[in-house]
Parts: C-alpha cells; structure tokens; sequence
C-alpha cells in the first residue's frame, strides 16, 4: 500500500477548492446559526442563487462576468429578504422548516424542463467560466521553483518531502481566490462579532426576549444576519460553478446543506476559525478513509469478500457519520467551541 499517496491525496484535498466551498458556506451558516442562532436548514439555496445569478448573467442575458456576481448576491438578499419576512418574528423552527422547502423549490425550478432552454435543466449550464479564468496572472507555461513550492506550466506542486500536494492550472486560480475570499470574509466576520453589532447577536441567540426588552429590534438584527449569512452562501456559490465551470440543479441538494452543517458543528460553532477547521479535517478524513480503503482493497490487505471498491463510499460516510455521534456526545461544542458559550445537548 502507498500510505504516502493517500496521505498526498488527502492532504491535497484538505486546502484545495472543494474544502474552500464548504468553508465559506459554513461560515454563512455560523453568522447566522452559531452567532445569532437561526436555523437555516436551506444554505443550499442561497448558495444555488450564486451560482446561477453568476450563470444565467452569463450565458443565457449575455451579460459581464462581474454583472453576474452582481446579480448573483443580489438574488442572495431577495431570497433572504422573502424567507425572513414571514418567518422571522416567530419561532425558530418556523425558519427552518421555510428554508428547507425554499431550497428544493430552488433546484426543482432549476431543474424544470419548462424552462430548460433557459437554465439547462438537469444538464445544468456551461460558458460561464472562461472570464473568470482569463484573469489568472499567470501564463499557463510559467516554470518557477523557491524553496518547497513550485510552479511547472501553471501547475501548482508543494514539496513538503514526505508528502507532495499538487494542483492544475485552474484549480491554483480558484484556490488563490478562493483563500483571499475567506481571508476577508473571516476578518470582516471577526470585526462584526467583537462590535455592539455582534453582541447583540450573541444576546438574541442566548435570550431573545431579554434583548427586546433593552429596546433592541430583534427582527431587524435576525434579518440582517439571514442576509449577511446568505450572501457569504452566494459567494460558496460562486466558488463552487467555477471550480467546476459548471452548474447543475442537482449540486444543490439537502445533503449540500448537510454538510454545511457537519462542517461547522466539527471546527465548532460561534468560533471564527471554526468552519475552515471543520472543512479541512473533514475533507482530509474523507479522503484519506476514501483512499486508504481502495488502497487496502487493491492490495488485497482487505479482502474482495469483506468489501469491495463500490462500497467504500457509504462505509466511509458511515465512518464519518459515526464520528459526528461520538463527537456530539463527547465535544458537542466542537473541537475548537467554547463550552459555556455553545453546544449541543444529545444526551
């Protein structure tokens, strides 16, 4: 077995783009559940609007690329705006039950054939992309090396000697972008959350009555935070039609949603760092279940009878379900969680 591949493998997938996707959507998801404490159980949705606000500017109106940006987070708010109005002044699970429907309504509209013409139905939408990859600042013949970190005709490669991580011409611009963006989002989130701004939302999340009562509008700081929280959701969107240059109803599951969730419970709600935490552990856990088990399987350490390589998907999602358990009964406010502030009682 090559333990040091899937270590690679793994350690690769851990800071690349898919992890990146899942980051920003749970830091979304943290603004609103973790800080103010919503449950939007519809995540998807406002990560769907980005990417095919970002989309349809493009391909089906013949618009500019930044124009779709525009749109994209745009629809972001009009969504928010339309799931908080009727939801936000009564009880928390009132959310939660609008926000899962608004997302399958989302990729059941998106998936219509009616309107196939226009949004690519179930085949989703190509075209999209060539704009955003035409701003790389680099040629794709670039040839450099200093110290660990390496650039051979566009690909990226970082030598750390046990372990090589390695990335394509494309998926370095995404990452490049897409770190800055969670840089930023992570540094403005930390401004907002150490503000007056932000200790109301901690206050509305611990007692929502006792912050109405100091004369606070506690809609309009809910409906601030569903807003700010979708639109980082678009901006996972964005990230997420680029990396694959393509978008499709079906990307924008419950599960998209799910995942959100397990991303951000694992790194630990209500902490800043706690969704990049969580979106790399898990990514790096996935992979190197999903690698290591295949590795065994092909070098017979794990026999053919016991499992086979079409059935490590659900035993690693098995695995790692397991895990969440054990972590919920034993850490529930995360690895990274402050105890007194938030957790999760399943005891």
């Amino acid at each position: 077995m090559d333990w040091q591949f899937v270590f690679s493998q793994a350690l690769t997938q851990a800071i690349g783009p898919t992890m990146l996707i899942y980051a920003l959507g749970a830091i979304g998801l943290n603004l609103q559940f973790g800080y103010t404490g919503l449950l939007n159980f519809g995540q998807a949705a406002f990560a769907a609007m980005g990417a095919y606000g970002l989309a349809l500017s493009v391909v089906a109106w013949g618009l500019p690329f930044w124009w779709g940006i525009v749109i994209g987070l745009l629809a972001a708010c009009v969504m928010a705006l339309l799931l908080g109005i009727p939801t936000l002044r009564l009880r928390a699970d009132y959310l939660a039950i609008v926000t899962i429907a608004a997302a399958e309504i989302v990729r059941r509209i998106m998936r219509a054939t009616v309107w196939s013409d226009t949004t690519g139905g179930s085949d989703g939408m190509r075209g999209f992309s060539e704009p955003f990859f035409e701003m790389i600042p680099w040629a794709r013949d670039t040839t450099w090396s200093f110290l660990f970190v390496s650039m051979d005709n566009g690909r990226l490669a970082v030598d750390f000697g046990i372990v090589t991580l390695q990335y394509s011409y494309r998926d370095t611009w995404v990452m490049v972008v897409g770190w800055a963006l969670v840089a930023v989002i992570l540094l403005v989130m930390m401004l907002l959350i150490h503000s007056p701004w932000g200790r109301v939302l901690k206050g509305i999340r611990e007692d929502e009555e006792a912050v109405r009562s100091l004369g606070k509008n506690v809609f309009a700081y809910k409906m601030q935070a569903l807003v700010l929280g979708g639109i980082i959701g678009a901006v996972a969107g964005f990230v997420f039609a680029l990396s694959r240059a393509n978008v499709q109803p079906d990307g924008f599951t419950t599960d998209f949603t799910f995942y959100f969730y397990v991303v951000l419970i694992l790194g630990g709600a209500a902490r800043i760092f706690g969704p990049v935490l969580g979106a790399a552990l898990f990514w790096f856990l996935y992979n190197i279940l999903a690698q290591g088990l295949i590795q065994a399987i092909q070098a017979e350490v794990i026999p053919s009878s016991v499992i086979d390589s079409t059935q490590v998907g659900p035993l690693v999602f098995f695995l790692l379900g397991l895990g969440m358990v054990l972590l919920l009964i034993f850490r529930p406010q995360g690895l990274i969680g402050n105890r007194k502030e938030l957790m999760f009682d399943v005891r």
